[in-house]
Formats: structure tokens, sequence, C-alpha cells
């Protein structure tokens, strides 16, 4: 595809060091050996091209520890925390807090199917105790190394927080860790008999490192990185691994209930995929104060970090951030004039987005990796990053193609549920006014929430709210990935910055401006749909894919996809190597970023139909466009 010339009057030519575009992209052909002999040749020597490209999967799963409340951790720690005492005590003291415990003991004292027993309830990210006589010396001796509070220093001393991983019942000590962490406990003490050979027990610590969590949910990370060959999706080395994890995921959580005494203690873990937070978990995070639902959910951070402690700490600014965000949505709609009145139900002060599962796809080029190890002065950091930033505002365009076609997280939603404030989640921070209005307008007219052909939204009473929609028979909507819609997917820039202008510290440079809005915090990493992964940090260059929820299957789905995502990252360094796209064809711009990225959450939603400007400034939007055949004027 070649693009239309453009005037540059708006977007005059960029200069990088002294360099111009042509410059740079003449000097990276040399260094990547870009063959143009032939079109096959040329295709085969680009960066991520079939030959080149390397894949590795983060998963995020879904824990739950299945028994009655008087035996699993959760409910336990909730029964003894201090905020439900004092509760109880004040409101047999004045009686006026009963609609708060009233909300403890539903979630403490679930409803039950018929056929279920007390010994049945589910309860999603709790952790585990189990008696420490059960592990064997490695596995004691990796526990001792995951408490110190730099393992580069043991020296250092331990986590100021020991005490809340053991606890002590009938003389048997117990240690309390997430399900995250049983999982890797849990190979260590299966490797750890003296009769498995040394050179087993040393790959099996490698894959320990790969048994991170930094949120609510365990994460495992691919053991090794595969090449992706010019195969059939399902054949793919990638695919078969990650497929080969799940399945040692299951034996590990079928060896810790036996192992571990578990079982005999009335605890079952269960580990599956599931994108959405829990339901109960949500609804229990509008009784309990931010800080507990911290405590109880919130990950420790035991393995994948250094230091620990202040992994922990870093996840609970986040946390504390994000609550914030929801908060400040609020005003935004209000901006952009979706909330009309001073009657709003506000977003609950303890976000859960954080509790949301995903999978991440990074592949990675060869050719560049190389490059940047080997220090070249013709393919240099700062090239991986004006080129990689490109290439991702490329590939943004094309990202409604995955969305719903291979993973999804489908979620049914009422009629009171449409709020504004609540069911649009970060989009405020995410879409520009304009595109956020046309988007929320599309929105209820999909979901048809008409009386009489008149439009109308919930009022905010709940009983209210339920007898309006069983009145006129009022449905919801079904929306095809929610998940991307309650998760703070991707940060919109400022007119000051941009995180993906080409220049090196961008990304700070933008989250500083957010924090000033109350919308970020500086010390964290920026939310986006695609990733930069610089050789520098991570050992490899590669790009991060981050939309994606659940699969419906490993084999029929994960594959189609990571062969999609790798055509797609070939396809945009061949328009950036042919000097078909620079930057100043998608400026850096936060209604141009906005206007891209209406399509991929119009698609998550499900609505049909987007508004781009006839005149846009996105010279390559406008020319994929004109390809477009369907497509009306509006007045």
């Amino acid at each position: 595809m070649t693009l239309p010339q453009y005037s540059n009057q708006f977007f005059p030519a960029r200069f990088y060091e002294q360099e111009s575009h042509a410059d740079i992209i003449n000097r990276v052909c040399n260094a990547l050996e870009i063959n143009t002999n032939s079109v096959e040749e040329f295709i085969s020597s680009l960066p991520f091209s079939c030959n080149d490209a390397t894949c590795g999967c983060e998963n995020e799963f879904q824990a739950v520890v299945v028994g009655s409340s008087t035996d699993v951790d959760l409910p336990i720690i909730i029964r003894e925390s201090t905020c439900y005492k004092n509760l109880l005590k004040r409101n047999e003291r004045d009686g006026e807090h009963h609609k708060k415990i009233a909300g403890f003991e539903a979630y403490l004292n679930p409803e039950r199917p018929a056929r279920s027993s007390k010994h049945e309830e589910v309860w999603e990210n709790s952790w585990v105790r189990l008696p420490m006589q059960q592990l064997n010396l490695y596995a004691n001796q990796i526990l001792d190394m995951d408490f110190y509070r730099d393992k580069q220093n043991p020296s250092g001393g331990y986590r100021k927080d020991m005490k809340r991983f053991f606890m002590e019942k009938n003389g048997t000590r117990y240690l309390r860790v997430p399900v995250s962490y049983l999982l890797k406990i849990a190979l260590a003490d299966a490797v750890g008999n003296p009769s498995v050979h040394h050179r087993l027990r040393s790959i099996a610590k490698g894959m320990m490192a790969c048994c991170i969590s930094d949120n609510s949910s365990p994460e495992v990370l691919s053991f090794f990185p595969s090449s992706i060959k010019s195969k059939a999706g399902r054949k793919l080395k990638v695919v078969r691994e990650s497929a080969i994890r799940f399945l040692l995921i299951q034996l590990l959580t079928a060896y810790a209930n036996t192992r571990f005494k578990l079982l005999e203690n009335g605890q079952r873990v269960l580990v599956y995929f599931a994108s959405h937070t829990p339901r109960r978990q949500k609804e229990f995070s509008h009784v309990i104060p931010d800080a507990l639902y911290r405590d109880l959910f919130m990950s420790p951070c035991l393995s994948g970090w250094d230091k620990g402690e202040e992994k922990t700490a870093y996840m609970h600014t986040c946390h504390k951030v994000l609550s914030r965000s929801r908060l400040n949505a609020v005003n935004k709609l209000k901006d952009a004039g979706i909330i009309t009145s001073n009657l709003v139900v506000l977003p609950n002060i303890s976000d859960v987005s954080l509790a949301n599962n995903g999978t991440h796809i990074s592949i990675g080029s060869k050719k560049i990796t190389r490059l940047l190890k080997e220090g070249s002065s013709e393919f240099t950091p700062a090239d991986e990053k004006y080129l990689g930033d490109l290439c991702i505002k490329i590939c943004e365009h094309f990202l409604p193609l995955f969305v719903g076609t291979y993973s999804a997280t489908p979620y049914r939603l009422d009629f009171e549920d449409f709020h504004p404030e609540k069911i649009l989640g970060f989009l405020p921070h995410e879409l520009d006014f304009t595109h956020l209005r046309m988007l929320w307008k599309q929105w209820k007219k999909k979901a048809d929430l008409k009386i009489f052909s008149q439009p109308l939204t919930p009022f905010g009473p709940e009983i209210m709210d339920r007898t309006i929609r069983r009145a006129f028979g009022l449905k919801g909507d079904i929306v095809p990935d929610f998940r991307l819609i309650d998760y703070f997917a991707a940060v919109m820039s400022t007119d000051e910055n941009s995180a993906l202008d080409g220049q090196e510290g961008n990304e700070k440079r933008l989250a500083g401006d957010l924090q000033e809005m109350g919308i970020f915090d500086e010390r964290m990493s920026l939310y986006m749909l695609m990733r930069l992964r610089k050789e520098s940090v991570h050992g490899f260059s590669g790009i991060e894919a981050r939309y994606y929820s659940t699969f419906e299957s490993l084999f029929n789905d994960l594959g189609g996809a990571i062969q999609l995502q790798r055509i797609l990252l070939t396809f945009a360094w061949k328009m950036i190597l042919e000097q078909n796209v620079t930057h100043d064809d998608i400026p850096d711009l936060p209604e141009v970023e906005s206007e891209r990225r209406q399509i991929f959450f119009g698609a998550a939603i499900g609505v049909k139909t987007v508004f781009i400007r006839e005149n846009t400034h996105n010279h390559f939007l406008a020319s994929i466009l004109s390809m477009i055949r369907k497509k009306k004027e509006s007045v």
C-alpha cells in the first residue's frame, strides 16, 4: 500500500540528532541487511519475519480456594480483622452500622446452590495455609531466600512483614501464602527429593523464576522463548509450550492439595483461565476500606523481584492511583457533557481492575536484538525507540481485528448498570471528549435503552431502576470484551507529551503530566495497548501486546493471534523501511490518538459505527479509509 503525498504545513519535517528521517531509514536498512532483490527476499529480510521472530507469553490466571468459611484463610482473616471487629462493636453501641455489617455477612455467608454443601464455598484470590512441617529442605531453602528484603544482599535481613506469613494452630506452625506463590513452592518441593537428578532441579529453578505475581492472580511466564516459523498457529512451539505450562500448573495444584495437606485441612485450590474480576470480590470492595482490600487481595510479591517489599509498596501505589483515577473520571464525564446533573453514583474508592486477568504476548526480533547487543553504531537504542514507537502507532490501527476474534471477555449488563460513571470505566482518560460522547451514544443505541422511543438511562436508586427494567422489558446489553473497558488499557497523550513520539524519556514525561492531572503516578509504568520491550531492560528487543483477554482454545486461537500479531509487526516495518509512513503521518496529538483507539474500544463494546474526521490529520488512517467501501458522511 502506498500512501498519498500530503503537505507538511502542519507537521514539519522531523530531525533526529541532525539526521533526517530518510537518512535514518537508509542507515537502518543497511544495518538490518534488508534484501531488495525481489519482493520475497525483501519480506523475508524484514524484522519480525518468519525466520527472525521469537515469541513468549505471560498468562494471568484466576485462583480460588474451595472450602468452608471456617477453614479457608480469606474469611478467617476478614473475621479477625480490626476493621470487622470495630464495626461490630460500634454497631452494638449505636446500632447504626447494620447495613455495613450486612455487606460483610453476605460475603462471609454466600448463597449456595441447593445441591452444594457448606464445604463447597468458593473464595476467589484467597491465600492458603499449609503446615510448615510438610515442606522439605529444598522448599524451605527457596522460601527462606524469598523472604530476604533484598535477594541480592542476604546480609540485609528479612522482610519487615514476615509475621503475616506465619500462624499457629493447635501447636502446629502454618505458612500463609497466596496461590501464586504456592505454585512455586510446590515445584520446589516436588524436585527437592534427594533422589531427583541435580540437572532436573536446576531446570526447575529456572521455571520457578517464571512463577510471579504482582497483582491478585498467579502469573506464569513462558519457560523459554520460541521461534515463530511459517506454520499453522496450532503447530507453533509457543502454543505447545503454553499448553504444557498450563498442564504443569494443574499438576502442581493437585500436588499441593495433597502433599501440603490442603484437602485434609478443608482447602481445595483451583487455578484456571478467567479474565473478569470475580463478581463477589467486586461487590465486597464496596463494603470494605481500600486499605483492607489491599491487605486481603494484593500480592506480597514474594517471587519475581529481588526487593519484594518495595514491589508490594509499588503495587499498593498503583491501586491507590487507579482508585483515585476512577473518581477523577466523573469530573471528565461532566466536562464532556455525558453527566448532565449532580445525581451520580460515585465509583468505588477501592478499585478492583487490577484483579482482571489477561494474556500478554511479546514478539522479539533476532536481528534488532543482535545489533543492540553488539553495540552497533548503525542501529542504536535511540533507533530502537524511534522506530519502535512508529511501529506501535501503525499497529494500533489494526488492533480491532483481534478483539472478539481470538480472545474475549463476554459480559452481561443490566439496565441498572448503565450509569456512565460506572460503566465507562477508564474511558474518560483514554479517549477525547468528542469520541467519548459519540461512543456512549452508539453504546446506548446498541443496548436499545428507550421507553416510547425516548432514550433513557438509570436514575440511581436501585429499586427504582430495577422496577423500570422489569416494567418496560429493558434487556441491557452483552459486551464482547468488557475487560478492555473496565481496565485502564491505554493512557492518552497530553498536548505537551506523548508516549509514542519516538523520543527517549517520553513515557516519563507523559507520566509526569498525568500525575499533575490526578490520573496517574510518575512512578508507575504506563498502561499501553502495545509496549516496546527494550533490549537494555529485557534482554531482547520487541513489542509486547497487552490486549488479549481469554482464549477459548489455546490450540485454535492463541496460535492464530500470534501469527497475525507477527504479520502485523512485519507489515509495519515494511511500511517504515519503504518510507511510506513517518511519525508526521500519524501526529502525536491526543485527538489523533483517540481517533484511532476509539475503533478498538468500540470493537470491545460491540458498536458498529465510529466517527472519523473527513479532514483528519492522521494521514495513515485516511489512506486506510480511502479503501473502505461502506462509509457515510455525517451531516
